[in-house]
């Protein structure tokens, strides 16, 4: 349930980033809201999701 999952960022559109699964490519993007991330998190940023939250990679 509260498994690592990474992502890659692939778009940024305003307060929102879209996220790949770097496990899963066909998968569609996650839309993230921006504010979970942190600041410098741009496009091409690797990210982690691990217990409810987001790190960069």
């Amino acid at each position: 349930m509260f498994e690592k999952i990474e992502y890659t960022v692939k778009r940024i559109d305003g307060d929102y980033a879209y996220l790949q699964n770097d496990a899963v490519p066909e998968e569609d993007f996650k839309c993230v809201a921006r504010a979970l991330l942190l600041a410098e998190v741009g496009e091409g940023t690797r990210v982690a999701y691990e217990m409810l939250e987001y790190r960069v990679v």
